[in-house]
């Protein structure tokens, strides 16, 4: 199975990025025209304490990031599509370019409008003029010890031109200069490994096959280890001096202040993963005996423990698959879902050069884009239901809502994918039987695993390798390998073999360059489990409840938005939920 170049692909399957721009002139344009927004909004300096100018002001950088939106949309998109291609890395250089100057033309917003009483802010939030921006004014007043002076804020907004590049220094390395060693096949064919492929061998492979790929995958990053560990280390530093002058006591304390969500939100979320380890390791002895293997190593848990029952999945066959376990959600979103399926939302499959994985993007005023890599497996529908989560989240939000509400939190941005991939296993399991009862029961636990039990783990070594920065301990490659060698023995227990290569997974992660992501496909996961419940014991109520959530961008806190669909990430009752769901399914397959 070879990667083929963009041109071979079929136009059916690939995005259509001419709806954000028809040409690149007019990218070209748009590129000028908001370095000039930015331009008068800095006319404001020193007047942001009357009324119309702050209003004035706000409507002018609603203007600015709807074109701000678009530009690097359409840039960072075609540079994905295929990262080998010049001119798209020269576009989203200049956006970034731009954005830099931009930010530091109006650097002295916040700081000047943080000048004013703090009543009169409060009363802005209250006028009726103000209300698109009502929101951005109650966490301004709530964050104002952690607002900078104007020569400060401008000072750190020019920051921002080279602190981007550890993320983009390991994005290039891993999608197009990492080399993998080819993998010979047990019928001895020749395979030059990709990020793709490695995903669809550990899931279909022989046994000699999986370890070949893992070997393969793992010992790339194991000699490019010193250079992913500066990266990361730049990376932590840059965090932890962001959050130094900005008066945060850690930097899990100002990833969640940012976000509006209450650090404990994070820290009840590892509390509970660690009270329930032992059911994750009675899953893991449970894999290790169902395979009858004498040991279970890592690239043994994502094989389905049924063989020959995950079929051959074309992509056509996978979005019936799709459409059906959604239809619980309603016409309006069965419709929107074929809008998907049909006009050019989504890029479909992986060629050369194209970026890892799959996500959904986009901007305000234009559909949402899904980028895919797929291949014919049942974990790719689900990728499929997953990013069509976002996708519909961010159609609802930007529908719903003005531009400065729209965005919501990537707190919250997890729990529609995960919403949708709860409601296609109970579609499937609603008339499976026998082996592909015990396979979908089987792949249930799995996503817990890696989706809750996984990015936890994720989320526990990004919380103590930004502490070596806090501490100032030296950050070195055995340093960061031991520790995540030590988390994994932690959470897969005595009846796994902790490979010695999986010391080096942690430096495979792109998503620990946005710092404290990972926990939210966890709390995402653990929201989704009660949500869909509801949805389908519930019914049209729930569905309501549900499109309320979808609909409320990032119009309030993210926890308020989730109680909109009674999601309550303060108590205890979720995570109980999830975590009793979890043992139940694991019960119910033992005794199969």
């Amino acid at each position: 199975m070879q990667v083929k170049v963009r041109e071979e692909i079929d136009n059916n399957l690939k995005w259509k990025l001419e709806d954000i721009y028809q040409t690149e002139d007019f990218w070209e344009e748009d590129l000028k025209k908001v370095l000039a927004i930015a331009k008068k909004i800095n006319g404001f300096q020193g007047k942001l304490n009357v009324r119309e100018n702050i209003l004035e002001m706000y409507n002018l950088s609603d203007e600015a990031d709807f074109i701000f939106g678009k530009l690097y949309a359409y840039a960072h998109m075609r540079q994905d599509q295929d990262c080998t291609v010049t001119k798209y890395k020269e576009m989203k250089s200049k956006v970034i370019s731009v954005i830099t100057q931009v930010i530091s033309l109006n650097a002295f917003v916040t700081p000047e409008l943080l000048e004013n009483p703090i009543e009169f802010l409060k009363e802005l939030s209250l006028d009726k003029d103000f209300e698109k921006y009502s929101y951005a004014l109650q966490k301004l007043v709530k964050n104002k010890e952690h607002a900078l002076s104007t020569k400060e804020e401008t000072i750190l907004a020019k920051t921002s031109k080279f602190t981007e590049l550890f993320e983009e220094a390991f994005s290039m390395l891993d999608n197009a200069d990492i080399k993998f060693e080819d993998v010979t096949l047990d019928n001895g064919e020749k395979v030059q490994l990709s990020h793709g492929l490695y995903s669809y061998y550990l899931q279909t492979g022989s046994r000699e096959e999986r370890k070949k790929v893992f070997e393969s995958m793992f010992n790339a990053y194991k000699q490019n280890i010193n250079l992913i560990t500066t990266l990361y280390k730049g990376n932590l530093e840059k965090d932890w001096f962001y959050s130094q002058v900005r008066n945060y006591k850690s930097c899990l304390d100002r990833a969640t202040s940012n976000e509006d969500v209450d650090i404990n939100v994070y820290k009840k979320l590892i509390e509970n993963i660690h009270k329930n380890l032992s059911t994750l390791h009675r899953y893991m002895k449970y894999r290790k005996d169902e395979l009858k293997y004498d040991e279970l190593h890592m690239y043994d848990l994502h094989m389905p423990l049924i063989s020959g029952v995950d079929k051959n999945i074309e992509y056509d066959e996978a979005k019936q698959i799709v459409l059906e376990a959604l239809a619980p959600l309603g016409d309006e979103y069965h419709n929107l879902l074929n809008e998907a399926f049909s006009n050019g939302w989504i890029d479909v499959c992986e060629n050369k050069g194209k970026r890892s994985g799959a996500y959904s993007s986009g901007c305000y005023g234009v559909h949402p884009y899904v980028l895919l890599n797929y291949k014919p497996v049942l974990n790719d529908v689900f990728t499929i239901a997953h990013e069509l989560g976002h996708a519909m989240h961010s159609y609802y939000s930007n529908k719903t809502q003005p531009i400065s509400k729209a965005e919501y939190e990537i707190f919250v941005a997890e729990v529609a994918s995960t919403v949708n991939e709860t409601l296609l296993v109970k579609h499937l399991l609603k008339e499976a039987t026998g082996d592909y009862k015990k396979y979908l029961l089987s792949y249930l636990l799995n996503m817990f695993r890696t989706t809750i039990f996984r990015q936890a783990q994720f989320a526990e070594f990004e919380e103590k390798a930004h502490e070596f920065v806090e501490k100032d301990i030296p950050i070195t490659p055995d340093g960061l390998c031991d520790m995540y060698f030590d988390l994994n023995k932690e959470y897969y227990g005595n009846d796994v073999v902790n490979d010695e290569l999986i010391r080096y997974e942690w430096a495979r992660i792109p998503h620990f360059y946005s710092s404290f992501y990972v926990y939210k496909y966890s709390t995402g996961l653990i929201s989704a489990i009660c949500i869909a419940g509801d949805i389908l014991s519930k019914g049209d109520e729930a569905v309501k409840d549900y499109k309320k959530f979808l609909c409320a961008g990032g119009s309030m806190s993210p926890v308020e938005i989730l109680k909109l669909a009674h999601v309550d990430l303060t108590s205890d009752e979720p995570y109980q939920k999830a975590m009793d769901f979890f043992k139940a399914t694991l019960e119910e397959l033992i005794a199969m």
